[in-house]
């Protein structure tokens, strides 16, 4: 289901794209607009990842610098059956962490420092899980791709409003007939509506890797009390690259920028307490506590878990 939400809320948004230059300048304008999609989305898709990373300071680590992170994100993709990602760490006293990379093979994660400092390993895992997931989902470029349209919109939007109603064939009668009033609503009404798709992309897309992240980390309660800390520090402790890059904001985990979680068409990240509530149903379903697995039963001998996870290997610790 969310899949189909998300391809019906990507055609919206590539429609609006293509009718926005089709307004502008006919079918020659809707072309236009297209070569543009096609060339800025290459772009995103090859460079995007090094982008994000870069904004943030990003340093990647090792089993050396960071034995107790990376042995966690090992662990994780082991049991999702997915390559080992690039895993970065950010210096930054918010507690957070994203995902980026165009595809499993070539995926980035990364935490900030503030969140291995303040949520326990079992939180750690909930949280990394929750950014593999979105890997495995593909999300990292299905959120690139939102937000490439999503600025081409606001581009074409602003020749609207200073050509719209200045071309030849406009004045010869022919044109779009925008003029400048539509020209203005025009550069005002679409980009609101394209950041109106993102967001609801956004919000699809965390849902369906809050439980995938609940399955790969084998207990959605550690990820349901991850959420509600992470929300509660993000009240108070401010994230400035993110201030300085909102546009980044939807590829946190929670939001970066306030903490704010109304579920509503201008937020980038779901309720939380819509989050956590899921996550403890599921736990509910499944029969769990904060100290079992899903792989509890096979690792037992008692027949296969509730998601039917492979057990993982042994821990020797939370940081190695």
């Amino acid at each position: 289901m969310s899949y189909a939400r998300t391809a019906l809320l990507l055609a919206a948004m590539t429609g609006l794209f293509l009718a926005l230059g089709a307004l502008i300048g006919g079918q020659g304008g809707m072309m236009i607009a297209l070569v543009i999609a096609l060339g800025m989305n290459a772009f995103a898709y090859w460079n995007s990842d090094k982008m994000v990373l870069s904004m943030y300071g990003a340093q990647q680590v090792d089993r050396h610098s960071a034995p107790g992170l990376v042995t966690i994100v090992e662990r994780l993709t082991t049991r999702a059956g997915m390559p080992m990602p690039k895993v970065f760490i950010i210096q930054s006293e918010q507690p957070n962490a994203f995902a980026t990379g165009r595809d499993p093979e070539h995926a980035s994660v990364a935490a900030t420092t503030g969140l291995l400092d303040r949520l326990s390993p079992q939180e750690v895992e909930g949280v990394m899980a929750h950014e593999l997931a979105h890997v495995k989902n593909r999300d990292t470029l299905i959120m690139t791709i939102t937000a490439t349209i999503a600025g081409a919109i606001g581009m074409i939007a602003n020749f609207a409003m200073f050509f719209g109603g200045s071309s030849r064939n406009d004045q010869e009668g022919g044109g779009n007939g925008l003029g400048m009033i539509g020209g203005i609503l025009v550069a005002i009404i679409a980009p609101l509506a394209a950041m109106v798709v993102q967001m609801a992309i956004s919000r699809t897309r965390e849902y369906a890797a809050d439980a995938e992240g609940a399955r790969i980390c084998g207990n959605p309660l550690w990820l349901a009390n991850a959420l509600e800390r992470l929300e509660q520090a993000a009240h108070v402790i401010p994230n400035r690259a993110a201030e300085h890059n909102p546009a980044t904001a939807h590829l946190f985990i929670v939001n970066p920028l306030s903490g704010r979680g109304m579920d509503n068409l201008f937020s980038t990240h779901p309720n939380m307490t819509n989050r956590v509530a899921a996550l403890r149903a599921m736990a509910a379903q499944a029969g769990m506590t904060w100290d079992a697995r899903a792989d509890q039963q096979q690792s037992t001998g008692r027949g296969p878990g509730p998601w039917g996870n492979p057990p993982p290997p042994a821990n020797k610790g939370p940081w190695g």
